[in-house]
């Protein structure tokens, strides 16, 4: 992965679908996709250490965890890769609102 600050080519993003608007569409529910994955992923993970009992007074650091969710943290962000993947080729899209032959 790049850089997480990298300047945008908008002409180009617009040139794809013809409609800048419908393509930051398009980038957006995929990385709202990539989000929804990585959480249950991550959910997943750290349902393992989750304790049996629940006592309020007893917090115990678990360090295998916290490298857990600091790995996830250090991922790159969802909307980066989904623009990546966007400009790649490899996202679909079906507009329903238009006519199909």
């Amino acid at each position: 992965m790049k850089d997480s600050f990298l300047p945008l080519d908008i002409k180009r993003l617009g040139d794809m679908t013809g409609n800048l608007y419908k393509s930051l569409v398009v980038v957006g529910k995929r990385a709202n996709q990539h989000t929804l994955q990585l959480k249950d992923e991550l959910a997943s993970k750290l349902a393992e250490f989750a304790p049996s009992y629940d006592n309020l007074e007893e917090v115990m650091e678990n360090k295998e965890q916290i490298e857990i969710s600091r790995f996830y943290e250090r991922k790159p962000k969802p909307t980066q890769v989904a623009l990546e993947e966007y400009y790649a080729g490899d996202v679909y899209m079906r507009d329903p609102n238009e006519i199909e032959e």
